[in-house]
Formats: C-alpha cells, sequence, structure tokens
C-alpha cells in the first residue's frame, strides 16, 4: 500500500492539533501529537529515502532505522534538557509567597470554568499564592477548602512558552495519624521521593477537577483512619512541604548537598537518569513511573 495518503493525513492531522492544543494547552493533545510527529518522522522519511532511491532496503527496515534515530535524538535533546534544569539557577523546590497583584485566575473561559465549577460544589477560596521560578516568570496558585475543611484543592497555573496557560491541581488530605493523601494531575516529571507519611497518586490522564476530586474521594473512601481538618495556613504548610521534600531528596541521594550544587548542579546522575525516564513516560504515555 502507497504510504503517501496516510502520511498526508497524519501530518494534517498533527497540524489541526498543533493548532487547537495552541488554545487549550491540553497535555493529553500533546501525547497524541507527540505520538504522530514520531510516526511521521519515521515513516515520512523512510518514504523519502524510498522514492529518492538512496537505498534498497524495504520500507518498514528503513522505518524502523527512522523511528529508533527519532527516539535517539529527543533522548539527547531530552537529557541536555535535564542537565541544563540542574546547572540553571532555577529552583526545584520554589519557596512560596502571597500574591497580592489581583492575577489569582488566568481570565481563560476554558480556565474559569474550573474556578466555577468550584464555587458551585461550595469549596471557598483560602488563599493565592505565587513563587517566582525565573526572572519576572511566576507559578501562580489558588488554594480552596470543601465545605468540611478537611480536602485542600491547589490550583497551579502553569506558565508555557507560548503564552498559554496549563492549568493542574493537586489535592491533599490528612488523617488524624499523620499521613498526607495527595492525588494530582501534574504531567512534569518528579521522579524524586516522597516523605514516608505520604500517599501519592498521579493521574495527569484526568484534566478536569471534578474528576479528579472524585479520584481523590474514591480513594479516601476506602480508609478507615479519619479525617482531621486543615489548621495550618496553605502558605506555611506548602513551603513546608517544599523544604520536606527538598531534604528527603537531598539524604537519599537524588540531589546534591547545597555545598557540592554550584559545581555538580543540583541533581545526581541516578536524579537524572530518573528524571529522563519519567519524562518519556509522561510525554508518551501520561504516566509516572512509579506505576510501571
Amino acid at each position: 500500500m502507497d504510504p503517501t495518503y496516510p502520511l498526508v493525513i497524519a501530518m494534517l492531522v498533527s497540524l489541526v492539533l498543533f493548532q487547537v492544543n495552541q488554545r487549550q494547552a491540553s497535555p493529553v493533545l500533546a501525547i497524541f501529537n507527540r505520538w504522530l510527529r514520531w510516526l511521521i518522522f519515521g515513516f515520512g522519511l523512510a518514504k523519502i529515502v524510498i522514492d529518492l532511491g538512496l537505498s534498497d532496503r524495504p520500507y518498514f527496515a528503513l522505518a524502523a532505522v527512522f523511528l529508533l534515530t527519532y527516539a535517539l535524538i529527543e533522548t539527547i535533546y531530552r537529557w541536555l534538557e535535564i542537565n541544563a534544569v540542574s546547572m540553571s539557577p532555577i529552583p526545584l523546590f520554589p519557596r512560596f509567597a502571597l500574591n497580592s497583584s489581583g492575577d489569582e485566575w488566568p481570565i481563560q473561559p476554558r480556565v474559569l470554568k474550573e474556578r466555577d465549577w468550584l464555587r458551585k460544589e461550595g469549596f471557598k477560596a483560602v488563599q493565592s499564592l505565587r513563587a517566582e521560578i525565573a526572572p519576572s516568570i511566576y507559578l501562580r496558585m489558588s488554594i480552596y477548602h470543601d465545605a468540611s475543611d478537611k480536602l485542600r484543592v491547589q490550583v497551579l497555573f502553569l506558565p508555557q512558552p507560548t503564552g498559554n496557560i496549563v492549568v493542574c491541581a493537586s489535592l491533599a488530605s490528612q488523617r488524624t495519624d499523620g499521613t498526607r493523601v495527595v492525588t494530582d494531575n501534574l504531567y512534569l516529571p518528579f521522579a524524586g521521593f516522597y516523605p514516608e507519611n505520604w500517599l501519592v497518586d498521579r493521574s495527569p490522564w484526568r484534566r478536569s477537577l471534578k474528576t479528579l476530586v472524585q479520584r481523590h474521594r474514591k480513594r479516601l473512601n476506602r480508609d478507615t483512619e479519619p479525617l482531621q481538618m486543615w489548621e495550618i495556613e496553605p502558605l506555611a504548610d506548602l513551603n513546608a512541604q517544599q523544604h520536606a521534600l527538598e531534604q528527603v531528596n537531598t539524604e537519599l541521594g537524588f540531589l546534591f548537598p547545597h555545598h557540592e550544587r554550584e559545581e555538580n548542579g543540583k541533581m545526581t546522575t541516578e536524579a537524572r537518569y530518573r528524571v529522563w525516564k519519567e519524562a518519556w513516560l509522561l510525554n508518551y504515555f501520561g504516566r509516572s513511573a512509579r506505576y510501571f
């Protein structure tokens, strides 16, 4: 079968997905488009080589070679990107401060629908925070509690190079025994270690707050340990979380000690490999490495 038409269709679909995702900023659409680009690269280059008479190898053998070549190129790119982040001044666990600028929620219809759903379900705004991750680039977060004050919803607004905003959320409840139950849909690779009293479920495919809250409450319904109300304010709790995460990852060898970071960067070699592996799994399967 002539692969020309399937390739043309795949390229058109990829272009449409790219244009749609410029507005939607959906990690799920991005996953589908990555697969399409990979297939277009492999099978498209094989078709060009065959048409130009540059090789007498079978078409599918050439396609396999170019698919592997694409994987190698992306591997090198990701590895360089991770090394650059490790050596850069960008904090892996940024410290947050109160956001008094009045820009808690981006003025975008798809984003404001999530805010309206929270209000409709009885969630109340508690605090608005932000952390500077690069000069004049902020990670913003709005914190909500449910009516019982036992479920804390942290809505994160992740800035993109295109100027768009990706909305993610992290839901947390605390048992009376001190265990923290966390459900999030973050799609950024973490690959590090959590404190022993954290039970984390990462679901990057669940993009709506409604389905994520349902997932979290389903987990809580399986527990016999009662929950306690959130009494510590979000800002203090969040910065304590960031400190605990940095400390445990330094102790377990994921991060270099502070006095070694200027020379070696923040992440150890093992950490960079783990981040690279998780980035691959998230980018192409939407799953965290800990679930494989």
